[in-house]
């Protein structure tokens, strides 16, 4: 996941304890078993106040299917670029798009990685608009070379709280085209630098460059580490400010200001490569990985689907939602 130049020195390596994440897989395949298809999602493992609110009243958007998402995730196991599951992840997100009646593109491609070439995977579900311009709402859903490491939340959530987004958008034409992406290869395979990191998005970007399509972007809206509780998201230091101001100011007006916080914090993640192409966008991601923090099990095994709760996911959803409403209106 995200790399924060400020708090690498904080990770806390100890919280890795060999065999609690076989404990997690075990509980991850229950919990999938129980959520089933996401026609009837389950909320195993939640908290008290962690029950996603109604979806009617949350704009349509419903925590508990994106829930789901993340249990089904989780029961793959570990997901790391060029894994045998990742590659059952990537068909079952295809096949969920299909199911929304999305048009689903997916670019295949090689990346050379301090490991070797390893195979990766974009998948881009394609909603036309009436007018030229591209909507993009990103997230990557490779989870980290670690042992035992299942992505909860760093991969996972925000992975889950897309897919519920492309069910609410798929068949609803609006004036701009809304490209719900899907990003492999997010995760440093060995140490994170700006050759080993962000090989989906750094390929995208470039391809859609050469293509034109870079130019139509009017706004990348990208999530990662989304199902914290409680969420605290603070304003990316590098994302584009009017945009940052647009997505806190709809969370503002639906009650969300406990949520996303008047802080900053400077993160690095998908949305750089477009970035450094001009592309306005904002990351929206919790970060609090000091100890004591919030996300103390980032990048440990100890990040499971008791982690993530489905409250936080509807919050996420519900603030895309209308942030996508609004630059539909621009």
């Amino acid at each position: 996941m995200p790399f924060h130049a400020k708090l690498l020195s904080a990770v806390v390596c100890a919280f890795i304890v060999a065999g609690c994440g076989a404990k997690a897989n075990e509980e991850a395949a229950a919990a999938a078993s129980t959520a089933g298809s996401t026609s009837q999602p389950g909320t195993t493992t939640q908290q008290p106040g962690d029950d996603a609110p109604p979806a009617e009243s949350t704009g349509g958007f419903d925590g508990k299917r994106a829930f789901a998402h993340v249990a089904k995730q989780v029961g793959f196991g570990p997901r790391p670029s060029g894994s045998a599951a990742i590659g059952r992840l990537q068909e079952f997100i295809q096949s969920e798009l299909t199911g929304y009646g999305c048009k689903v593109d997916a670019d295949t491609f090689t990346a050379d990685t301090p490991v070797g070439r390893l195979p990766m995977k974009n998948v881009v579900a394609k909603i036309p608009g009436d007018k030229p311009g591209i909507i993009m709402l990103a997230t990557h859903y490779d989870t980290k070379l670690l042992p035992n490491f299942v992505g909860a939340d760093d991969a996972g959530s925000s992975t889950g709280v897309m897919l519920e987004l492309a069910r609410q958008l798929c068949g609803k034409k609006g004036n701009y085209s809304v490209w719900i992406t899907f990003f492999d290869g997010e995760e440093a395979v060995k140490e994170w630098s700006d050759t080993d990191s962000r090989y989906g998005s750094r390929q995208m970007a470039a391809k859609m460059a050469m293509s034109g399509d870079l130019a139509k972007v009017k706004a990348l809206l990208l999530a990662d580490i989304v199902g914290t509780r409680p969420p605290r998201f603070k304003r990316e230091a590098d994302s584009t400010k009017w945009l940052v101001d647009l997505v806190w100011g709809v969370a503002k007006k639906l009650g969300y200001a406990d949520v996303f916080l008047d802080e900053s914090l400077e993160v690095s993640d998908d949305h750089n490569p477009f970035l450094k192409r001009k592309v306005p966008a904002v990351d929206v991601v919790d970060l609090e990985n000091y100890p004591g923090g919030n996300l103390y099990y980032w990048h440990t095994p100890e990040d499971t689907l008791d982690k993530v709760s489905a409250k936080s996911l509807a919050i996420t959803g519900h603030v895309f939602l209308e942030s996508v409403k609004q630059l539909q209106s621009k």
